[in-house]
């Protein structure tokens, strides 16, 4: 859909023990930048985590060619790491690293509501991989510019037991 706003879910390949994203957070990040600068998109929303992302992209008008974007990201990121990883031979003879999964999933935002809970979704995700006790803690996420806009408290995806101790001190 041209213009649309989408919710993604991309992959590491190998998704166990692999922490590539984060470890090389600074090569992501200029493979994003690199690809936007040649075809523009908004990021509204992103977590990086160490074997997988998600964000939320807003599209420009009479354009819906994400697929081209997440293959120009993917491949070069790829290019920046060092060649390490185990490559099966079908992705050998399709000249691939084995760095990401193939696919990825991707969601049109519907509404403002299914809007906020992927936006929700994605700034809790560090939360629930227990990566982190509070969304604020987690460095690689768009949460602190919603939290600068005063759209989430400080305190957000708090675990109970980090809530039960701020009560009580």
């Amino acid at each position: 859909m041209p213009g649309a706003t989408y919710f993604f879910t991309v992959n590491l390949a190998k998704r166990h023990d692999n922490n590539l994203l984060t470890k090389h957070v600074d090569a992501l990040r200029a493979a994003i930048r690199a690809t936007k600068k040649a075809h523009p998109f908004l990021i509204e929303a992103i977590v990086i985590l160490p074997d997988h992302l998600h964000c939320i992209w807003r599209l420009p008008p009479n354009d819906d060619n994400y697929p081209m974007r997440w293959r120009l990201i993917k491949a070069s990121f790829s290019r920046m790491l060092p060649r390490e990883e185990r490559i099966s031979a079908s992705r050998m003879q399709k000249g691939e690293r084995g760095i990401w999964q193939r696919r990825y999933w991707e969601h049109v935002i519907r509404d403002e509501q299914d809007f906020r809970n992927h936006l929700d979704y994605i700034h809790y995700n560090p939360v629930k991989h227990g990566h982190v006790k509070t969304a604020i803690d987690w460095p690689y996420s768009s949460f602190h510019r919603y939290l600068a806009r005063g759209q989430y408290p400080t305190n957000w995806a708090a675990s109970p037991n980090v809530l039960d101790l701020a009560l009580h001190e």
